[in-house]
């Protein structure tokens, strides 16, 4: 038949078409809506109501201060908004290319069954974003994801000794960290929201905003630290959302250990004897693109704060000619470390090969004999394992790691320096042993510098 005369109004002609649709067989238009809505959210599938449309959405209003912890409240919305994207001004940096993307709403994924809708990123001493299991894992495992970093006021103030729980300096040094990680985070599709406040306050009021199912953070060794994560344990486990830790502070992972955190020796010696030749995790590759922000909550990004905004003196940074003092010059973030990084091995590469009569050096090439770079590995702005790649790529020497060598990993500077990163590995590794919040006693802790017996 001519398709053409099936829109006919011709009455010979509707007899036939009448016949041929007995003949058509019935799609099963009730069993393809049911097999969507078993994947799709129930809000793809039901139109909202026209009233809705022209509501202005509410938006939940987190406190950016101390002071206004007190007066937190919410106000929920019937109907996810739209929320207007972040613009992004990033220069380049040494960590990719420059990407001019706004924050992404997420896509459907084709296994959208098997992701969490919304999970939140918990940075703390892990501000970057190469090398890092945390955000990688969240990226993997969630089809919206929202970065968050709390400056939190139990850090600041007066000690009870009556000395800056935190000085201007490391404040400084923290608050450009914190501003290259949202810059980093801008220039792959997503951003970070900043807040003051106490994170198991904080990071639950988020994730009732944007409907979160987890929390993804790394795990930390100080007693307060462990005494944080308790409490963030116990209120997100009153609100039915999962916490998710994990490993990467040092250049061996905890997991990969030879014996259990609990037996690990208490002194340098016989740890270093216990980990020879144990291997280091390959580093995980920073993400060209991470997964958009929630739709849902219409989160705000915050302010990074100033030093007056955490109660301390900006005029202690300067020295006496008004000028930034010397201290001031170490600038935090990840692009900076890396920088760092790359000099060094550079240096160390280009240093003629100055060993003893015995095989050995006194000290690791660099400025200084240093290669400076402590307060990046704290503040996680550098990994210790991408510390150790990088140092691989970067020169044509061998290198070989501390621990697999009975004089300690003296042969070459850059050996020296993996020396340096084992010892780093043994403090966080005794201090995380001692740590537990739930445990009440512990044995005295001793360092022998000398090699095991």
């Amino acid at each position: 038949m001519d398709p053409r005369n099936q829109f006919s109004d011709n009455p010979e002609t509707q007899k036939p078409q009448e016949e041929e649709q007995q003949h058509l067989p019935i799609l099963p238009i009730a069993s393809i809506s049911l097999a969507l809505s078993t994947i799709l959210p129930t809000h793809f599938l039901n139109p909202p109501k026209i009233s809705t449309l022209f509501n202005k959405p509410n938006k939940v209003k987190i406190p950016t201060q101390v002071s206004s912890l007190s007066n937190l409240s919410l106000s929920a919305s019937s109907l996810p908004p739209t929320k207007s994207n972040f613009k992004s001004t990033i220069s380049a940096n040494p960590l990719q290319n420059t990407l001019t993307l706004n924050p992404l709403r997420p896509s459907e994924p084709s296994n959208a069954a098997g992701l969490r809708r919304a999970s939140i990123v918990w940075f703390r001493n892990d501000l970057r974003v190469h090398d890092n299991e945390c955000l990688n894992a969240a990226h993997n495992e969630s089809m919206s994801v929202l970065a968050v970093y709390c400056f939190d006021p139990r850090d600041y103030g007066k000690s009870s000794s009556g000395f800056d729980k935190t000085g201007p300096y490391r404040a400084s040094f923290l608050i450009e960290s914190v501003a290259d990680l949202r810059k980093n985070l801008q220039a792959r599709g997503s951003d970070l929201v900043v807040r003051i406040g106490k994170p198991e306050t904080v990071l639950v009021e988020l994730a009732k905003a944007v409907g979160a199912e987890a929390v993804y953070a790394h795990r930390e060794v100080s007693h307060d630290e462990v005494k944080g994560e308790d409490k963030i344990d116990a209120v997100m486990k009153d609100e039915g959302l999962e916490v998710k830790y994990f490993w990467g502070s040092t250049l061996y992972h905890v997991d990969d250990l030879p014996f259990k955190l609990e037996q690990m020796p208490t002194n340098y010696g016989g740890f270093r004897e216990k980990v020879q030749g144990l291997e280091v995790r390959k580093t995980i590759e920073a993400l060209d693109q991470l997964r958009g922000l929630p739709a849902r909550g219409d989160v705000e990004p915050g302010e990074i704060p100033s030093l007056v905004d955490l109660g301390l003196n900006p005029s202690a940074t300067m020295g006496q000619n008004g000028k930034p003092a010397a201290n001031a010059s170490l600038v935090g973030g990840e692009n900076e470390a890396l920088q760092r990084l790359r000099k060094f091995a550079a240096e160390c590469q280009a240093q003629p090969s100055k060993e003893n009569k015995d095989g050995t050096t006194d000290s690791i090439y660099g400025a200084n004999f240093s290669c400076k770079i402590s307060p990046w590995l704290a503040m996680g702005c550098l990994s210790p394992r991408s510390m150790f790649d990088e140092l691989k790529k970067s020169t044509s020497r061998t290198i070989s790691a501390a621990s697999g060598k009975k004089d300690g990993g003296s042969g070459t500077g850059l050996n020296w320096l993996m020396y340096e990163l084992l010892w780093r590995d043994f403090f966080r590794f005794i201090t995380k042993k001692y740590s537990a919040a739930k445990q009440n006693s512990a044995t005295p802790v001793t360092a022998c510098v000398g090699a095991a017996a």
